[in-house]
Parts: C-alpha cells; structure tokens; sequence
C-alpha cells in the first residue's frame, strides 16, 4: 500500500484538528509535485511570489485535459474568483461599487452598531445558561445575519442558508460522487433564491446591495445574469463562512491563551492587533484549491508545468519560520504581522474590513461578558472541510454573563 503524502495527510479528516506538524514538514521543500501531478506550494516567499504572477490562473478551463475532474462539475453560474483578468478586473469592479471604496467608502463603518447590537442581543440570549454551544448561539448567527443584512435577504429567511452552504464548503476538494451532488443541489436551490430575491429588488428596490447591483449603472454596465447570481452567492457564502471560523479559532485559541483573554477584557483597542495575529496563527482558509499556469513558472527550486493544479497552503505561509519570527508563537504585538489570510494579488480579499470588524466587536464582547468562561473539550470537533478549517461546534461553560 503506497504511504498516503503529507498533502494527503494534510485533506486527511484525521488530522484537521492539530495540522501544523505536517505543515512544518511539507515546508522543507516550498513547491511539492503530488503523484497526481498536482503542484503544492507551502512556504511565504514562494506563496507571496504565486499570488502576484500573472501566469497564476483562476480559471480552471486553463487545466490540460488530463486534469478535467479537478474542475467543479455543476451547471451554475461561475464567480469571478474562477475568472482571470480582465474579466476578473470587470466583475470584481462592479462587486466592489456596493461594498465599499471609492463608491461606498463608508459602509463598512457605519455598520458598527448595528454589529454590536446583533452580537448583544445573540450573548444576552444565553444569560440564562451556563453551556452553550458558541458556534450555534453566536460564532454563526452573527455573520450570517451581517450579511444578510448587507445583501437584503429579509432575516426569516437566514435560516434556509446553513443547509445550502455545508453541502458546497464541504465538497471543495475531492469531492465524493454524493458531495458533487448534495453541492449541486445546494447550489441551484441558492441560485432560485437569489434569482428571486434579485427581481422583486429590481421593482421594490431599498438601500441594500442587491438593490444596488440590479438598479445601478456603471462606467462597467450592470451585473446582469449568471455574474449577478454568482456574486450574490459568492457574497453570501464567503461573507459568513471565513468569518464564523474566524470567530471559533479565535476563542478557541483565547481559552488556549487566557492571559490574551484578560487583555482583551481591559485594554482599549487590544482587538486590533489580536485580530490581526488570530488571521494569521489561526486562520479560517487554509488552502487556496482550484488554481493553475497558463504557463511554466519558475518557483524555488521547482518548475510549475503549464496546466497543472496548484494547491496554495495559506496556513502552512503563515507559520514560516523563514519570513515570521518565532512562527508557532501566539503573539499579538508582533511589531510586523504579515499574513497571507487574505489571499493576495487581484483576488485579495474585499471583504477583509469587514471579516476584521466583525471578528473584533464579537471577541471583544464575549470577553467582557463572559464571567469564567473554560472549554468543556479541546480539541473540539471540527469541519469536514479542509479549506475553511474550523470547529463545527464549540462547547463552552461559564458562571454567568454580564449585563451588556
């Protein structure tokens, strides 16, 4: 029997709750070739350098033909994360003129109180106990009902979402025949939604971003379509799904660390700067998937081959000892925390204002609130999905819960 590979180990269920050892051994060669051809790159120079090459592609119509059942077989709209420039440079224009600058340059920051006020109603909801599940009670009602407010997706509705989005996080590397389905499914059942939601915004239209995208006119055109629904979708998954994972890591790694914990309790500010090494020492993407070279790329000691998968370790980055002093350390006053949570390049993340704010106001609320809190297990369970890695459930006990 052939000895599975440190990145098969790495996709390997077994072993997402403590990843960083095979990180650590994946990185004393920056670029791997696997037995499937596929090219993993795991170390911050080489990932940095990747990211902003424009022969790293996208779109996965540029895989040779031996490599076509790494694509995602569905029917659906695609986003413009699969696309490359200059379409990519279109469609993400036209994304960005609803979210935020130069269009809506304040519309992530007039959102804080209505952030906090989501995140003080979801802590007061569990005054009454003293265990909940911090997952379902906070980590994932709150993105989940951001974003929805952002989009206009009217609040009943946020509950029909979690059934969607497990079935396609879940199937984003080596799907089994059933993911592909249950993914499939999942996606068209979001696709007439949105396509839905989308036409009575286009008669009845507010001040949300759905309004905006089928009712505003740009040097660009309009999102129209199949890009209009696969924004919207796109938005909708990744606007909650990193930032839950954001938010569980990010305690979970406070419980780890309770001398960090009472900082945040007391220091103005703190939020920041530990937000920032939470993105980095525990983040919610580990693996960038789905990319490939439209043509050879010198890299290391490595050469990339033209049409190749290419797997980008994003976690294994973040903990390179070669860029990042004292890499395995937890330690928010890093001078210079560079990271590589948000991708890079042309597909740097826009939502990552947001993904920031909304970790801050939470952890900071939960600290102040929370009186003794302790885990009642750790390691917790986590996620199938080893791309957004994160505990599915995050039990914890506490004595009480201050007023707000």
């Amino acid at each position: 029997m052939t000895e599975p590979s440190l990145y098969d180990q790495i996709l390997d269920f077994a072993n997402r709750a403590h990843p960083w050892p095979l990180y650590e051994k994946l990185r004393s060669q920056p670029v791997w070739q696997e037995a499937d051809g596929t090219f993993v790159v795991s170390t911050y120079r080489e990932i940095y350098a990747l990211m902003h090459d424009p022969r790293l592609s996208s779109d996965l119509t540029n895989l040779l033909p031996q490599f076509a059942d790494v694509m995602p077989h569905d029917d659906g709209p695609r986003s413009f994360i699969v696309t490359d420039p200059p379409r990519h440079d279109v469609l993400r224009r036209l994304a960005m003129r609803q979210f935020g600058p130069p269009h809506q340059p304040d519309r992530i920051d007039k959102l804080t109180p209505r952030l906090t006020e989501i995140v003080t109603k979801l802590i007061d909801k569990i005054s009454d106990n003293q265990e909940v599940d911090l997952v379902d009670e906070v980590a994932y009602p709150f993105p989940v009902a951001v974003i929805c407010h952002l989009l206009g997706v009217p609040p009943e509705d946020e509950p029909k979402f979690s059934a969607w989005v497990d079935p396609i996080v879940n199937a984003l590397t080596r799907p089994t025949p059933e993911q592909v389905q249950a993914r499939n499914d999942a996606r068209q059942h979001m696709i007439d939604y949105m396509s839905e939601l989308a036409q009575r915004r286009r008669t009845e239209p507010g001040d949300d971003m759905i309004s905006g995208y089928v009712t505003d006119d740009s040097p660009d055109g309009r999102l129209e379509d199949g890009d209009l629904l696969a924004t919207l979708m796109l938005l909708l998954i990744a606007g909650h799904e990193t930032t839950v994972n954001l938010i569980t890591n990010g305690w979970l790694t406070l419980q780890r660390h309770p001398e960090v914990l009472q900082r945040l309790r007391t220091e103005p500010h703190f939020a920041i700067r530990l937000v920032e090494e939470l993105l980095r020492y525990e983040p919610s993407v580990h693996i960038l998937p789905f990319r490939t070279a439209v043509s050879d790329i010198e890299l290391g000691d490595a050469t990339i081959r033209k049409g190749h998968p290419i797997a980008v370790m994003l976690a294994s980055g973040n903990r390179d000892p070669e860029c990042i002093p004292h890499a395995d350390r937890f330690d928010p006053d890093r001078a210079d925390n560079i990271h590589l949570s948000f991708a890079g390049g042309v597909h740097y993340c826009f939502g990552a204002p947001l993904a920031r704010l909304e970790a801050q106001i939470a952890l900071t609320q939960l600290a102040k609130r929370l009186r003794n809190p302790r885990l009642v297990a750790d390691p917790p369970p986590y996620r199938p999905s080893p791309v957004l890695r994160g505990p599915i459930h995050l039990q914890i006990a506490y004595d009480s819960v201050d007023p707000a």
